[in-house]
């Protein structure tokens, strides 16, 4: 995509702007993807992919990558030039050290190691109950119940894909909550702050999804110690991220927790 086309979608009022700064990026279960321009774009993308018959790796799509890739600095070196900002090699490096610091002090959080923990436990409750919804298995189904329909199949097929899809994610918003907080007490700048809270409210979105669906798997496999855990992990990382981020449940994300009215 080149910069003229970039800057026409900018202007579409059509897209709700930074919608996508507070997301959990599940475009296929999102319920605001026409407002969301990121989207657009990726739809563009795959579109332009379908007229080169989708293969990524023929030589006209690393071209138009690369197109994308000059145009995208030239709009960075632009707007560098005009807030006279630039970065020595000693500024740079003495930059990472500062953010490798607060990357490993994020890391660090109670919460942080509790999300870590979680992680671990969904990988070994998925590792022992591989082929749970495979019908020629014996093996976990045996302490289901026995009373199961085809949709409830289906809604346990739906809880498994939302944990999946979280796991990895609480992880990583409140490592950024937790850097956005850092960064706040250390530069005193209160959007730092305001962005700490809103990846803290996507991560507890994401545990309370979670929550929900690990209740649905213990109804249906009551005797699965790990899921158990899983769910207890969750409960207490609610309330770690709920003490460390008290003000993260009022942030007020674009689209998703505001009416954001289009202009047709």
């Amino acid at each position: 995509m080149d910069a003229e086309r970039f800057e026409e979608m900018a202007r579409d009022p059509r897209f709700i702007p930074g919608i996508y700064n507070y997301c959990d990026r599940w475009c296929e279960r999102c319920a605001l993807t026409w407002r969301c321009m990121n989207y657009a774009m990726s739809q563009e993308a795959e579109t332009a992919g379908d007229c080169r018959s989708r293969d990524i790796e023929n030589e006209a799509f690393w071209d138009k990558l690369h197109e994308t890739f000059e145009s995208t600095m030239e709009m960075m070196e632009e707007q560098a030039e005009e807030m006279d900002f630039d970065f020595d090699e000693e500024d740079f490096d003495e930059f990472l050290e500062r953010e490798e610091q607060v990357h490993e002090a994020a890391k660090a959080q109670p919460y942080s190691r509790t999300a870590r923990r979680y992680i671990d436990t969904v990988d070994n409750w998925f590792a022992l109950n591989e082929g749970l919804l495979d019908e020629k298995s014996d093996g976990p189904k045996s302490s289901a119940r026995t009373d199961t329909s085809a949709d409830d199949t289906a809604d346990l097929r739906d809880c498994l894909e939302v944990i999946r899809w979280y796991q990895p994610q609480i992880l990583v918003k409140l490592c950024r909550a937790a850097g956005g907080t850092i960064r706040a007490d250390t530069e005193e700048l209160d959007c730092f702050q305001e962005d700490a809270d809103g990846s803290a409210k996507v991560a507890i979105i994401g545990i309370e999804r979670s929550i929900a669906a690990w209740v649905t798997v213990v109804r249906r496999f009551p005797d699965h110690e790990d899921a158990i855990f899983a769910l207890g992990t969750l409960k207490r990382l609610l309330r770690q991220v709920e003490a460390a981020f008290p003000n993260a449940r009022a942030f007020r994300r674009r689209g998703f927790d505001t009416e954001d009215e289009a202009t047709e």
